[in-house]
């Protein structure tokens, strides 16, 4: 995320009457969020990002309300890849 992602969410948030939302700018290991106080937590593409995955998960606990709801949408690896399908950006970046 950027600041200007940031703003063009807010933005977006505004203008559909998204008042319930909250856009922050944090690491995901280390979230800038008050202990359990979110009530859904989204997550997609992201997680496979961080070299911590535990403390990723720590951290959403953390926040998450009693009864709160996470939803992870994430690439996995099965098996390692080729020299050549690591070198082939088409696969990585659409």
């Amino acid at each position: 995320m950027t600041p200007e992602m940031l703003s063009k969410s807010r933005t977006l948030a505004r203008r559909h009457g998204y008042n319930n939302v909250d856009f922050r700018l944090g690491e995901i290991e280390n979230l800038p969020v008050a202990d359990n106080t979110a009530d859904v937590i989204i997550s997609n593409c992201v997680i496979n990002l961080s070299p911590k995955k535990q403390r990723v998960y720590n951290e959403a606990y953390r926040v998450l309300k009693k009864g709160g709801r996470v939803a992870i949408s994430d690439i996995v690896l099965i098996k390692e890849l080729t020299e050549e399908m690591k070198e082939d950006e088409k696969l990585y970046c659409g």
